[in-house]
């Protein structure tokens, strides 16, 4: 007999409460108590202990501070360029979650907030007080979060209710993804946010996605002469899974993004200028007769000193592709889908879990009411 999404939801609850219960106050490991559900997810021990090693207790009120006046302004200053590479992609999440009860945070490297998007609620206390520009939200200040935990481990993360430390945050349900910036360092990162609100571990794979087309513009907004698009042979090249590297007129790079680190390990080893001639086991400057060619660009293949190949797109300054939309449609309805699964088909109930209207559910999904 298959479980309903209401009883699976309250077990994951229990299971939460458990292993809560296993490491604050038994002193045990969750391998102790759920090997299978929580392997993969031991970085939330880890959170967990390091706030209990700070003295916190899980009963302890949240104060959810926001900095200095004067520590504000700096920390204004030193993120305007990731505020600004970010509003477009904030503005488009934020449509695509808005029938979620999720929003959009962005934070800088240390967990203050810089931005946020999306359907807030501001008579809700709860969300107008972590959606304040200048409120720290790291893990010293508000304990295990989504938002700490993706900043301490570097990978995308999901967070649900009673997972956090505090009991003050057990609220939040959240996905965070940090953001590394065009010379391979973490700059900050993207959470998604819901109150009281379902269930949506899908969300860390949005948020994944959105931090790479934030990642993106910051590679684009660093000065260069061209961009290469990289990718590996048979893949289409033109979209936000794209290896990015600017390269001055000179032939040195300037910015790179996560996916070129990855392909490239020379741009990710070095903490010096790499040259084009250190990536490529051929001449660099036909990639400038691509660029100045006045027919449309066509995608080539590169060698590399490793003796693999990578397929490359150049483009001159000024005509790079804009960064991919997240297609927010797909992904509003691909949500709501599978709240109605979840729901067994029952469109009250699932509407009622997104904090919609039956109708609107209908609407969105192109059907009549039955």
């Amino acid at each position: 007999m298959t479980a309903t999404p209401l009883a699976t939801a309250a077990a994951r609850l229990d299971e939460i409460a458990r292993a809560r219960t296993a490491v604050m106050c038994e002193g045990r490991s969750l391998t102790d108590t759920m090997v299978d559900a929580w392997f993969e997810r031991n970085w939330i021990e880890r959170s967990w202990r390091r706030c209990l090693a700070a003295g916190r207790r899980p009963d302890q009120r949240v104060g959810f501070d926001v900095v200095p006046a004067q520590a504000l302004r700096r920390v204004e200053e030193a993120n305007h360029e990731l505020v600004v590479a970010a509003q477009p992609v904030l503005e488009r999440l934020g449509a695509a979650i808005a029938s979620t009860r999720y929003f959009a945070i962005l934070t800088d490297r240390h967990g203050v907030v810089v931005d946020a998007k999306g359907p807030i609620d501001r008579s809700d206390r709860r969300a107008t007080l972590i959606t304040r520009v200048g409120v720290d939200l790291s893990e010293p200040s508000v304990g295990t979060s989504a938002i700490g935990a993706a900043l301490a481990e570097l990978q995308p993360v999901w967070l649900h209710r009673g997972e956090h430390f505090f009991q003050d945050t057990s609220c939040y349900s959240c996905a965070g993804a940090p953001l590394f910036g065009p010379q391979g360092e973490c700059v900050g990162m993207l959470d998604l946010t819901g109150i009281d609100a379902a269930e949506r571990p899908e969300l860390k794979h949005l948020a994944a996605q959105a931090a790479r087309s934030i990642e993106n513009a910051l590679v684009l907004a660093r000065p260069h002469s061209i961009v290469l698009r990289l990718n590996w042979p048979g893949r289409l090249l033109g979209d936000e899974g794209d290896a990015l590297v600017g390269v001055d007129s000179d032939g040195w790079v300037t910015a790179s993004n996560t996916a070129a680190r990855q392909m490239l390990p020379q741009l990710a080893a070095s903490r010096v200028p790499v040259h084009c001639s250190e990536l490529f086991a051929q001449p660099w400057e036909p990639l400038f007769d691509a660029a100045r060619s006045r027919r449309a660009p066509a995608p080539q293949e590169v060698a590399l000193w490793s003796g693999l190949r990578l397929a490359v797109l150049v483009q001159p300054a000024g005509s790079d592709a804009p960064a991919s939309r997240l297609p927010l449609r797909d992904v509003e309805i691909a949500l709501i889908r599978k709240a109605v699964s979840d729901a067994r088909g029952n469109v009250a109930r699932a509407a009622q879990a997104l904090g919609i209207s039956r109708a609107t559910v209908y609407r969105k999904l192109g059907q009549r009411p039955k």
